[in-house]
């Protein structure tokens, strides 16, 4: 990014008269955690200040936050709805198998419930939302020069947010979502899988079911396979078990069941202390839960995993207070693993 790029586009400031202070906004019907963490953004700007911060960087900063808070809005009434990102190239052509790939996957999960989120270009991004249906669909679009706005499927529609920042927008196209679907693209494509795949591997996204489709006897995704295997899996750069967070495959009913089928006993998870909480529609049985205890004992840094109640903190907050628990204390390691547990939760119910 150059410093002539941020020159060429200076958002003006809106001036709208009078208004209350921000002590008295922060002070206001806010819990104290809303306060805190209002402060200790107001303590940032301000460190930014002292620090003389160039302002070039002040300039990203506030396009950055400007565009989180925007998609922040449009995404807050949706948050209840389960939701799918997809994935791949802006230049699959209307006719081409994975484009009809795309369609059919995204109406088979708007038929299940689900909404389809895209970047809302052209090619596999059209492809999810004309499968989905307006109604169904949500767009994170990034604005470049050498292509056009967002596709007819999503253009005006308020569940459409325009962004500058790729990295922005990539925030919300992986926060935002319950599950993954990434089609064969380019170099765009692939960066977005492999930081899925990472955030993943490292804990730092929420256990999520990944896709990997391919068009019918396609060799796109077994060649990247063939790569992890040989070139990083083979080097001791990820784990076997890693393979745990995807699946390849080329049949749209197998890629609606895997996205489905993970949220048919598991619901969620949360850190409470060195706890981890896993939330489920049903509990395991005695044998069962012993099963879980000898299979999974690699993961677990101390104890069993046991059956609990809601814990204070769940409590407090009332999340999902109703569900059966599961909790453990994961070794924060072995994040294919825990994906493995997750699978095995699942299967409980038959």
């Amino acid at each position: 990014m150059s410093g002539s790029s941020f020159e060429q586009e200076e958002r003006g400031a809106d001036v709208t008269g009078p208004g209350p202070g921000i002590d008295e906004l922060i002070d206001g019907a806010m819990t104290p955690t809303e306060r805190r963490i209002y402060r200790s953004m107001l303590d940032t700007v301000g460190g930014m200040a002292l620090d003389g911060t160039d302002v070039i960087d002040l300039k990203v900063a506030d396009t950055a936050l400007a565009e989180m808070a925007e998609a922040f809005r449009m995404f807050q009434p949706l948050r209840k709805r389960m939701k799918v990102t997809i994935f791949g190239s802006a230049r699959t052509q209307p006719d081409q198998p994975g484009y009809q790939q795309a369609r059919a996957l995204a109406a088979a999960m708007a038929g299940a419930g689900w909404m389809v989120v895209t970047g809302a270009g052209p090619g596999i991004m059209a492809a999810g939302m004309e499968g989905a249906g307006r109604d169904q669909s949500v767009g994170v679009n990034i604005r470049l020069p050498q292509e056009q706005g967002a596709n007819r499927f999503i253009a005006q529609d308020p569940k459409l947010v325009e962004m500058r920042f790729f990295f922005t927008r990539k925030l919300m196209l992986l926060k935002e979502s319950d599950g993954f679907i990434v089609l064969p693209g380019g170099f765009g494509t692939l960066d977005e899988g492999f930081e899925l795949l990472t955030l993943l591997q490292t804990g730092k996204a929420e256990p999520a079911p990944v896709v990997l489709l391919d068009v019918p006897d396609g060799t796109y995704w077994q060649g990247w396979s063939r790569f992890v295997a040989d070139e990083v899996e083979a080097r001791g750069l990820v784990s076997a078990d890693d393979r745990a967070f995807f699946i390849i495959t080329d049949d749209v009913s197998v890629a609606t069941a895997e996205l489905l089928g993970f949220y048919r006993n598991y619901r969620s998870c949360r850190w409470v202390g060195d706890l981890l909480v896993l939330r489920m529609a049903i509990h395991p049985d005695k044998s069962q839960l012993a099963d879980l205890n000898r299979r999974f004992a690699d993961i677990v840094t101390s104890g069993v995993i046991r059956k609990v109640e809601p814990l204070p903190p769940e409590r407090a907050d009332g999340d999902v207070v109703d569900l059966p628990r599961l909790a453990l204390r994961f070794d924060k390691v072995h994040y294919g693993r825990l994906r493995q547990l997750i699978d095995a939760v699942n299967r409980l119910l038959g």
